[in-house]
Protein backbone atom coordinates (compact mmCIF):
# COMPACT_ATOMS: atom_id res chain seq x y z
CA UNK A 1 0.00 0.00 0.00
CA UNK A 2 2.91 1.85 0.79
CA UNK A 3 4.38 1.89 -2.66
CA UNK A 4 0.77 2.63 -4.52
CA UNK A 5 0.65 5.94 -2.00
CA UNK A 6 3.82 6.83 -3.19
CA UNK A 7 3.35 6.02 -6.89
CA UNK A 8 0.19 8.04 -6.42
CA UNK A 9 1.64 11.26 -5.27
CA UNK A 10 5.16 10.45 -8.57
CA UNK A 11 1.97 11.03 -10.62
CA UNK A 12 0.45 14.43 -9.72
CA UNK A 13 4.01 15.34 -9.06
CA UNK A 14 4.76 15.55 -12.88
CA UNK A 15 2.38 18.42 -14.17
CA UNK A 16 1.91 17.34 -17.23
CA UNK A 17 0.97 13.95 -16.64
CA UNK A 18 -1.30 16.24 -13.63
CA UNK A 19 -3.13 18.12 -16.41
CA UNK A 20 -3.71 14.86 -18.86
CA UNK A 21 -5.24 13.33 -16.01
CA UNK A 22 -7.62 16.22 -14.21
CA UNK A 23 -8.46 17.32 -18.31
CA UNK A 24 -9.80 13.73 -18.95
CA UNK A 25 -11.65 13.33 -15.97
CA UNK A 26 -13.29 16.77 -16.20
CA UNK A 27 -14.28 15.74 -19.80
CA UNK A 28 -15.82 12.29 -18.32
CA UNK A 29 -17.23 14.02 -15.92
CA UNK A 30 -19.49 16.36 -18.41
CA UNK A 31 -20.33 13.17 -20.49
CA UNK A 32 -21.68 11.50 -17.94
CA UNK A 33 -23.98 14.51 -16.69
CA UNK A 34 -24.85 14.86 -20.35
CA UNK A 35 -26.32 11.37 -20.20
CA UNK A 36 -28.45 12.24 -17.87
CA UNK A 37 -30.17 15.39 -20.07
CA UNK A 38 -33.55 14.32 -21.86
CA UNK A 39 -34.47 15.24 -24.67
CA UNK A 40 -36.35 17.90 -24.75
CA UNK A 41 -40.25 16.14 -24.98
CA UNK A 42 -39.71 14.11 -21.91
CA UNK A 43 -40.54 15.18 -18.88
CA UNK A 44 -37.44 13.96 -16.81
CA UNK A 45 -38.83 14.34 -13.71
CA UNK A 46 -40.97 11.28 -14.06
CA UNK A 47 -38.38 9.16 -16.46
CA UNK A 48 -37.07 7.23 -12.87
CA UNK A 49 -40.79 6.30 -11.58
CA UNK A 50 -41.95 4.90 -15.68
CA UNK A 51 -38.90 3.12 -15.74
CA UNK A 52 -39.25 1.34 -12.29
CA UNK A 53 -42.35 1.56 -13.11
CA UNK A 54 -41.83 -0.66 -16.16
CA UNK A 55 -39.50 -3.48 -14.78
CA UNK A 56 -41.84 -3.96 -12.54
CA UNK A 57 -44.86 -4.52 -14.70
CA UNK A 58 -42.38 -7.25 -16.86
CA UNK A 59 -40.31 -4.55 -19.58
CA UNK A 60 -37.49 -5.13 -17.37
CA UNK A 61 -37.11 -8.71 -19.19
CA UNK A 62 -37.17 -7.40 -22.47
CA UNK A 63 -35.30 -4.03 -21.57
CA UNK A 64 -32.41 -6.86 -20.57
CA UNK A 65 -31.80 -7.98 -24.17
CA UNK A 66 -30.28 -6.66 -27.00
CA UNK A 67 -31.71 -2.63 -26.34
CA UNK A 68 -31.04 -3.02 -22.68
CA UNK A 69 -27.06 -4.01 -24.41
CA UNK A 70 -26.79 -0.96 -25.84
CA UNK A 71 -27.80 0.94 -22.80
CA UNK A 72 -25.16 -0.58 -21.20
CA UNK A 73 -22.91 0.87 -23.57
CA UNK A 74 -23.99 4.09 -23.04
CA UNK A 75 -24.15 3.79 -19.14
CA UNK A 76 -28.15 4.30 -19.49
CA UNK A 77 -28.53 7.11 -21.21
CA UNK A 78 -29.92 5.03 -24.46
CA UNK A 79 -33.03 3.89 -21.59
CA UNK A 80 -33.12 7.35 -20.35
CA UNK A 81 -34.16 9.13 -23.54
CA UNK A 82 -30.86 11.23 -23.22
CA UNK A 83 -29.46 13.44 -25.53
CA UNK A 84 -26.13 11.03 -26.08
CA UNK A 85 -28.66 8.24 -26.42
CA UNK A 86 -26.92 7.10 -29.12
CA UNK A 87 -23.32 7.59 -27.99
CA UNK A 88 -19.80 6.87 -29.60
CA UNK A 89 -21.53 4.01 -30.88
CA UNK A 90 -21.84 5.82 -34.76
CA UNK A 91 -18.52 6.55 -34.81
CA UNK A 92 -17.34 4.11 -34.03
CA UNK A 93 -19.48 2.35 -36.79
CA UNK A 94 -18.32 5.13 -39.27
CA UNK A 95 -14.35 4.10 -38.38
CA UNK A 96 -15.24 0.39 -38.73
CA UNK A 97 -16.68 1.08 -42.69
CA UNK A 98 -13.50 2.85 -43.33
CA UNK A 99 -11.07 1.01 -41.93
CA UNK A 100 -12.88 -2.12 -43.85
CA UNK A 101 -12.47 0.19 -47.01
CA UNK A 102 -9.37 1.20 -46.61
CA UNK A 103 -8.58 -2.88 -46.46
CA UNK A 104 -10.59 -3.46 -49.93
CA UNK A 105 -10.89 0.53 -51.91
CA UNK A 106 -7.57 1.82 -53.36
CA UNK A 107 -8.75 5.23 -53.16
CA UNK A 108 -9.43 5.18 -49.27
CA UNK A 109 -5.94 2.93 -48.94
CA UNK A 110 -4.10 5.77 -51.40
CA UNK A 111 -5.50 8.20 -48.38
CA UNK A 112 -3.99 5.69 -45.45
CA UNK A 113 -0.31 6.12 -46.93
CA UNK A 114 -0.34 10.18 -47.33
CA UNK A 115 0.50 10.41 -44.39
CA UNK A 116 -0.80 13.37 -41.78
CA UNK A 117 -2.73 14.53 -44.98
CA UNK A 118 -4.20 11.55 -45.64
CA UNK A 119 -4.91 10.85 -42.03
CA UNK A 120 -7.13 14.19 -41.88
CA UNK A 121 -9.25 13.43 -44.50
CA UNK A 122 -9.94 10.05 -43.50
CA UNK A 123 -10.68 11.64 -40.17
CA UNK A 124 -13.69 13.77 -41.82
CA UNK A 125 -15.10 11.24 -43.92
CA UNK A 126 -15.58 9.33 -41.16
CA UNK A 127 -17.24 12.36 -39.19
CA UNK A 128 -19.74 12.53 -42.31
CA UNK A 129 -20.11 9.00 -42.08
CA UNK A 130 -21.32 9.28 -38.03
CA UNK A 131 -24.11 11.67 -39.35
CA UNK A 132 -25.28 9.28 -42.13
CA UNK A 133 -25.29 6.71 -39.32
CA UNK A 134 -26.86 8.73 -36.74
CA UNK A 135 -29.76 10.04 -39.57
CA UNK A 136 -30.71 6.05 -39.66
CA UNK A 137 -30.03 5.32 -35.75
CA UNK A 138 -31.94 8.03 -34.53
CA UNK A 139 -35.08 7.70 -36.33
CA UNK A 140 -35.09 4.27 -35.06
CA UNK A 141 -34.17 4.83 -31.45
CA UNK A 142 -37.29 6.83 -31.58
CA UNK A 143 -39.07 4.37 -32.47
CA UNK A 144 -37.68 1.64 -30.10
CA UNK A 145 -37.66 4.29 -26.48
CA UNK A 146 -41.73 4.81 -27.28
CA UNK A 147 -42.05 1.35 -27.85
CA UNK A 148 -39.92 -0.86 -25.64
CA UNK A 149 -38.44 1.65 -23.01
CA UNK A 150 -41.08 4.14 -22.32
CA UNK A 151 -44.03 2.70 -24.37
CA UNK A 152 -46.60 5.86 -25.20
CA UNK A 153 -49.38 3.86 -24.77
CA UNK A 154 -48.81 2.51 -21.22
CA UNK A 155 -46.41 5.89 -20.15
CA UNK A 156 -47.96 9.01 -21.89
CA UNK A 157 -47.49 11.08 -19.37
CA UNK A 158 -43.97 11.39 -19.64
CA UNK A 159 -44.66 12.91 -22.96
CA UNK A 160 -44.91 16.45 -23.09
CA UNK A 161 -45.69 15.74 -26.92
CA UNK A 162 -47.13 13.13 -28.62
CA UNK A 163 -43.84 10.98 -29.90
CA UNK A 164 -45.40 10.61 -33.61
CA UNK A 165 -45.86 14.25 -33.92
CA UNK A 166 -43.40 16.28 -36.32
CA UNK A 167 -42.68 18.34 -33.45
CA UNK A 168 -41.17 15.72 -31.81
CA UNK A 169 -39.25 13.38 -34.25
CA UNK A 170 -37.38 16.30 -35.96
CA UNK A 171 -36.26 18.35 -33.30
CA UNK A 172 -35.12 14.72 -31.12
CA UNK A 173 -33.26 13.63 -34.33
CA UNK A 174 -31.62 17.01 -34.36
CA UNK A 175 -30.24 16.47 -30.73
CA UNK A 176 -28.92 12.80 -30.94
CA UNK A 177 -27.29 13.62 -34.16
CA UNK A 178 -25.89 16.54 -32.02
CA UNK A 179 -25.10 14.68 -29.06
CA UNK A 180 -23.40 11.98 -30.60
CA UNK A 181 -20.92 14.38 -32.33
CA UNK A 182 -20.52 15.96 -29.16
CA UNK A 183 -19.66 12.67 -27.76
CA UNK A 184 -17.22 12.22 -30.74
CA UNK A 185 -15.73 15.79 -29.96
CA UNK A 186 -14.95 14.99 -26.07
CA UNK A 187 -13.53 11.62 -27.33
CA UNK A 188 -11.01 13.26 -29.59
CA UNK A 189 -10.24 16.10 -27.06
CA UNK A 190 -8.92 13.20 -24.58
CA UNK A 191 -7.12 11.33 -27.04
CA UNK A 192 -5.28 14.24 -27.82
CA UNK A 193 -5.28 16.63 -24.88
CA UNK A 194 -5.62 13.69 -22.20
CA UNK A 195 -4.57 10.77 -21.39
CA UNK A 196 -5.40 7.25 -22.93
CA UNK A 197 -7.87 6.70 -25.93
CA UNK A 198 -10.65 9.01 -25.52
CA UNK A 199 -13.00 6.78 -27.65
CA UNK A 200 -12.87 3.87 -25.48
CA UNK A 201 -12.63 5.86 -22.22
CA UNK A 202 -16.27 7.00 -22.96
CA UNK A 203 -17.60 3.30 -23.77
CA UNK A 204 -15.97 1.94 -20.99
CA UNK A 205 -17.16 4.77 -18.59
CA UNK A 206 -20.66 4.01 -19.56
CA UNK A 207 -19.99 0.27 -18.64
CA UNK A 208 -18.49 1.31 -15.37
CA UNK A 209 -21.67 3.37 -14.52
CA UNK A 210 -23.87 0.48 -14.04
CA UNK A 211 -21.25 -1.88 -12.24
CA UNK A 212 -21.72 -0.68 -8.39
CA UNK A 213 -25.74 -0.72 -8.68
CA UNK A 214 -25.22 -3.99 -10.45
CA UNK A 215 -22.87 -5.02 -7.51
CA UNK A 216 -25.41 -3.79 -4.73
CA UNK A 217 -28.61 -5.67 -6.58
CA UNK A 218 -26.78 -8.66 -6.77
CA UNK A 219 -25.69 -8.47 -2.83
CA UNK A 220 -29.42 -7.46 -1.83
CA UNK A 221 -30.39 -10.55 -3.84
CA UNK A 222 -27.79 -12.98 -2.28
CA UNK A 223 -29.25 -11.88 0.88
CA UNK A 224 -33.20 -12.26 0.35
CA UNK A 225 -34.97 -15.49 0.56
CA UNK A 226 -32.87 -18.59 -0.17
CA UNK A 227 -30.51 -17.71 -2.80
CA UNK A 228 -27.03 -18.34 -1.57
CA UNK A 229 -26.73 -15.61 1.41
CA UNK A 230 -22.79 -13.77 1.75
CA UNK A 231 -21.21 -16.82 1.19
CA UNK A 232 -22.49 -17.47 -2.73
CA UNK A 233 -22.12 -13.45 -3.29
CA UNK A 234 -18.57 -13.37 -1.95
CA UNK A 235 -17.91 -16.79 -4.25
CA UNK A 236 -19.23 -14.88 -7.21
CA UNK A 237 -17.14 -11.84 -6.43
CA UNK A 238 -13.87 -14.23 -6.32
CA UNK A 239 -14.85 -16.32 -9.56
CA UNK A 240 -15.71 -12.36 -11.37
CA UNK A 241 -11.70 -11.86 -10.09
CA UNK A 242 -10.70 -14.66 -11.87
CA UNK A 243 -12.27 -14.23 -14.96
CA UNK A 244 -10.47 -10.55 -15.09
CA UNK A 245 -7.37 -12.34 -14.73
CA UNK A 246 -8.33 -14.38 -17.53
CA UNK A 247 -9.24 -11.20 -19.71
CA UNK A 248 -5.81 -9.54 -18.78
CA UNK A 249 -4.00 -12.33 -20.21
CA UNK A 250 -5.93 -12.59 -23.59
CA UNK A 251 -4.75 -8.75 -23.97
CA UNK A 252 -1.23 -9.46 -22.93
CA UNK A 253 -0.26 -12.93 -24.46
CA UNK A 254 2.10 -12.49 -27.14
CA UNK A 255 3.91 -15.00 -29.38
CA UNK A 256 7.44 -13.81 -29.97
CA UNK A 257 9.46 -14.60 -33.00
CA UNK A 258 13.29 -13.96 -32.99
CA UNK A 259 15.06 -11.32 -35.31
CA UNK A 260 18.16 -10.34 -36.45
CA UNK A 261 19.37 -7.06 -37.62
CA UNK A 262 22.19 -7.19 -39.43
CA UNK A 263 24.23 -4.00 -39.39
CA UNK A 264 27.89 -5.41 -41.63
CA UNK A 265 28.88 -7.64 -44.05
CA UNK A 266 32.17 -9.50 -43.07
CA UNK A 267 34.25 -11.03 -45.96
CA UNK A 268 36.52 -14.21 -44.88
CA UNK A 269 38.35 -15.48 -47.77
CA UNK A 270 35.31 -16.57 -49.73
CA UNK A 271 32.70 -16.59 -47.10
CA UNK A 272 30.57 -13.69 -46.51
CA UNK A 273 29.28 -13.35 -42.59
CA UNK A 274 27.26 -11.31 -40.89
CA UNK A 275 27.84 -9.36 -37.92
CA UNK A 276 24.74 -8.40 -35.96
CA UNK A 277 23.65 -4.81 -34.71
CA UNK A 278 21.11 -6.14 -32.39
CA UNK A 279 18.77 -9.06 -31.72
CA UNK A 280 15.05 -8.07 -31.12
CA UNK A 281 11.16 -9.97 -31.64
CA UNK A 282 7.79 -9.43 -33.65
CA UNK A 283 5.15 -9.79 -31.05
CA UNK A 284 2.06 -11.66 -32.44
CA UNK A 285 -0.91 -11.29 -29.92
CA UNK A 286 -2.90 -13.81 -29.00
CA UNK A 287 -6.00 -11.95 -29.54
CA UNK A 288 -4.96 -9.91 -32.67
CA UNK A 289 -8.33 -8.87 -33.02
CA UNK A 290 -9.23 -7.22 -29.57
CA UNK A 291 -12.81 -6.69 -29.29
CA UNK A 292 -13.73 -6.08 -33.33
CA UNK A 293 -15.07 -10.45 -33.46
CA UNK A 294 -17.16 -9.37 -30.78
CA UNK A 295 -18.35 -6.03 -32.20
CA UNK A 296 -18.78 -7.37 -35.41
CA UNK A 297 -20.74 -10.94 -34.18
CA UNK A 298 -22.99 -8.56 -31.87
CA UNK A 299 -23.70 -6.33 -35.03
CA UNK A 300 -24.90 -9.14 -36.95
CA UNK A 301 -26.73 -10.61 -34.04
CA UNK A 302 -28.97 -7.69 -34.64
CA UNK A 303 -30.45 -9.20 -37.52
CA UNK A 304 -32.56 -11.56 -35.98
CA UNK A 305 -34.35 -9.03 -33.86
CA UNK A 306 -34.79 -6.83 -36.89
CA UNK A 307 -36.35 -9.82 -38.75
CA UNK A 308 -38.97 -10.88 -35.67
CA UNK A 309 -39.88 -7.05 -35.32
CA UNK A 310 -40.86 -6.88 -38.57
CA UNK A 311 -42.85 -9.90 -38.83
CA UNK A 312 -44.43 -9.36 -35.66
CA UNK A 313 -45.34 -5.82 -37.11
CA UNK A 314 -47.42 -7.79 -39.59
CA UNK A 315 -49.28 -9.78 -37.88
CA UNK A 316 -47.63 -12.56 -37.96
CA UNK A 317 -45.42 -15.58 -35.72
CA UNK A 318 -41.81 -15.26 -36.08
CA UNK A 319 -40.50 -18.91 -36.77
CA UNK A 320 -39.68 -20.04 -32.99
CA UNK A 321 -35.69 -20.67 -34.09
CA UNK A 322 -35.34 -16.79 -35.07
CA UNK A 323 -37.46 -16.03 -31.91
CA UNK A 324 -34.41 -17.90 -30.26
CA UNK A 325 -32.15 -15.65 -31.88
CA UNK A 326 -32.71 -12.73 -29.84
CA UNK A 327 -32.74 -14.10 -25.97
CA UNK A 328 -28.85 -13.21 -25.35
CA UNK A 329 -28.92 -15.57 -22.31
CA UNK A 330 -30.38 -18.16 -24.97
CA UNK A 331 -28.95 -21.23 -26.00
CA UNK A 332 -29.38 -20.94 -29.77
CA UNK A 333 -28.14 -16.89 -29.18
CA UNK A 334 -24.73 -17.99 -27.55
CA UNK A 335 -24.27 -21.02 -30.10
CA UNK A 336 -24.68 -18.84 -33.17
CA UNK A 337 -22.78 -15.53 -31.49
CA UNK A 338 -19.38 -18.30 -30.41
CA UNK A 339 -19.43 -19.54 -34.44
CA UNK A 340 -19.56 -15.79 -35.51
CA UNK A 341 -16.69 -14.11 -32.95
CA UNK A 342 -14.19 -17.30 -33.74
CA UNK A 343 -14.64 -17.33 -37.93
CA UNK A 344 -14.21 -12.61 -37.43
CA UNK A 345 -11.12 -13.26 -35.74
CA UNK A 346 -9.67 -15.56 -38.27
CA UNK A 347 -11.24 -12.97 -40.79
CA UNK A 348 -10.21 -9.47 -39.05
CA UNK A 349 -6.86 -10.99 -37.91
CA UNK A 350 -6.41 -12.10 -41.82
CA UNK A 351 -6.83 -8.12 -42.62
CA UNK A 352 -5.36 -6.73 -40.05
CA UNK A 353 -1.83 -8.49 -39.97
CA UNK A 354 -0.38 -8.32 -43.34
CA UNK A 355 2.31 -11.33 -43.41
CA UNK A 356 2.86 -10.22 -46.75
CA UNK A 357 3.90 -6.36 -45.93
CA UNK A 358 5.39 -7.47 -42.62
CA UNK A 359 8.11 -9.45 -44.68
CA UNK A 360 8.33 -6.95 -47.17
CA UNK A 361 9.50 -4.34 -44.14
CA UNK A 362 11.40 -6.76 -42.37
CA UNK A 363 13.60 -7.25 -45.93
CA UNK A 364 13.64 -3.44 -46.37
CA UNK A 365 15.21 -3.38 -42.63
CA UNK A 366 17.60 -5.57 -43.24
CA UNK A 367 16.01 -7.77 -39.94
CA UNK A 368 15.64 -11.63 -40.75
CA UNK A 369 14.01 -14.22 -38.75
CA UNK A 370 17.08 -17.34 -37.68
CA UNK A 371 16.91 -20.12 -40.22
CA UNK A 372 14.27 -18.32 -42.51
CA UNK A 373 14.98 -17.23 -46.08
CA UNK A 374 13.59 -13.76 -46.71
CA UNK A 375 10.81 -12.87 -48.52
CA UNK A 376 8.13 -15.76 -49.14
CA UNK A 377 9.41 -17.96 -46.98
CA UNK A 378 9.34 -15.76 -43.64
CA UNK A 379 5.83 -14.57 -45.00
CA UNK A 380 4.53 -18.36 -44.89
CA UNK A 381 6.14 -18.80 -41.40
CA UNK A 382 4.71 -15.89 -39.89
CA UNK A 383 1.68 -17.15 -41.37
CA UNK A 384 1.97 -20.47 -39.87
CA UNK A 385 2.18 -19.32 -36.49
CA UNK A 386 -0.34 -16.45 -36.66
CA UNK A 387 -2.79 -19.19 -37.74
CA UNK A 388 -1.88 -21.20 -34.85
CA UNK A 389 -2.14 -18.72 -32.14
CA UNK A 390 -5.15 -17.42 -33.54
CA UNK A 391 -7.13 -20.22 -33.09
CA UNK A 392 -6.96 -21.14 -29.17
CA UNK A 393 -7.27 -16.91 -28.78
CA UNK A 394 -10.26 -17.33 -30.91
CA UNK A 395 -11.94 -20.22 -28.81
CA UNK A 396 -10.85 -18.39 -25.46
CA UNK A 397 -12.65 -14.97 -27.09
CA UNK A 398 -15.63 -16.57 -27.73
CA UNK A 399 -15.42 -18.47 -24.54
CA UNK A 400 -15.42 -14.88 -23.21
CA UNK A 401 -18.47 -13.08 -24.71
CA UNK A 402 -20.63 -16.54 -23.88
CA UNK A 403 -19.60 -16.60 -20.20
CA UNK A 404 -22.26 -13.96 -19.10
CA UNK A 405 -25.05 -16.60 -20.33
CA UNK A 406 -22.96 -19.75 -18.84
CA UNK A 407 -22.88 -17.60 -15.19
CA UNK A 408 -26.94 -16.76 -15.12
CA UNK A 409 -27.31 -20.08 -15.62
CA UNK A 410 -25.57 -20.72 -12.19
CA UNK A 411 -27.97 -18.22 -10.39
CA UNK A 412 -26.38 -15.07 -10.96
CA UNK A 413 -28.56 -12.23 -11.71
CA UNK A 414 -28.78 -11.02 -15.78
CA UNK A 415 -27.29 -7.11 -14.88
CA UNK A 416 -24.17 -8.47 -12.75
CA UNK A 417 -23.95 -11.21 -15.10
CA UNK A 418 -23.56 -8.72 -18.29
CA UNK A 419 -19.49 -7.92 -16.47
CA UNK A 420 -18.65 -11.44 -16.26
CA UNK A 421 -17.59 -11.35 -19.86
CA UNK A 422 -18.46 -9.98 -23.93
CA UNK A 423 -17.31 -6.91 -24.47
CA UNK A 424 -18.00 -5.16 -21.65
CA UNK A 425 -14.94 -6.88 -19.42
CA UNK A 426 -12.56 -7.17 -22.86
CA UNK A 427 -12.86 -3.04 -23.23
CA UNK A 428 -12.80 -2.51 -19.69
CA UNK A 429 -9.67 -4.19 -19.20
CA UNK A 430 -8.39 -3.21 -22.51
CA UNK A 431 -8.77 0.58 -21.46
CA UNK A 432 -7.28 0.26 -18.16
CA UNK A 433 -4.27 -1.45 -19.14
CA UNK A 434 -3.30 1.14 -22.03
CA UNK A 435 -4.20 3.58 -19.77
CA UNK A 436 -1.98 2.31 -16.75
CA UNK A 437 1.00 1.66 -20.16
CA UNK A 438 0.91 5.73 -20.39
CA UNK A 439 0.70 6.30 -17.03
CA UNK A 440 3.90 4.20 -16.52
CA UNK A 441 5.78 5.73 -19.66
CA UNK A 442 5.80 9.34 -18.06
CA UNK A 443 6.92 7.84 -14.54
CA UNK A 444 9.86 6.50 -16.47
CA UNK A 445 10.75 9.59 -18.63
CA UNK A 446 10.68 11.80 -15.10
CA UNK A 447 12.37 9.09 -12.99
CA UNK A 448 14.28 6.94 -15.18
CA UNK A 449 17.72 7.82 -13.29
CA UNK A 450 16.14 6.84 -9.98
CA UNK A 451 14.57 3.90 -10.87
CA UNK A 452 18.01 2.68 -11.79
CA UNK A 453 19.65 3.65 -9.02
CA UNK A 454 17.01 1.66 -7.04
CA UNK A 455 17.65 -1.18 -9.53
CA UNK A 456 21.44 -1.05 -8.65
CA UNK A 457 21.62 -0.45 -5.18
CA UNK A 458 18.73 -3.72 -5.17
CA UNK A 459 21.56 -5.75 -6.82
CA UNK A 460 23.97 -4.77 -4.41
CA UNK A 461 22.33 -6.09 -1.53
CA UNK A 462 21.34 -9.73 -3.20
Amino acid sequence: MGEFIKTIKSIFQIQELKDKILLTLGLLLVYRFGSYIPLPAIDMSKVDSILDTYKKSGGGDQAAGLLGLLATFTGGAFSRASIFALGIMPYISASIVMQLAGMAYPPVQKLQQDGESGRKKITQYTRWGTILICLIQAPAYLASVTNVFLPYSAFSSAYLIAPTSFWFIVPSVVLLIAGTMFCMWLGEKITDKGIGNGISFLIMIGILADLPKAILNEFDLKLSGDNGGAFVFFLEILVWIGVIMLSIILVQAVRKIALQYVSSNVRKGAVMSTVDAARQYIPLKLNAAGVMPIIFAQAMMFIPGLLVSFLSDDKSTPPVWLASLTDIFGLGYNIVFAILIIVFTFFYTAISMPVKQMSDDLKRSGAIIPKVKPGDETAEYIDDILSKITLPGAIFLAFLAILPSIVVSFGVSQGFALFFGGTSLIIMVGVILDTIQQINTYLLNNHYDGLMESSRSNSRRV
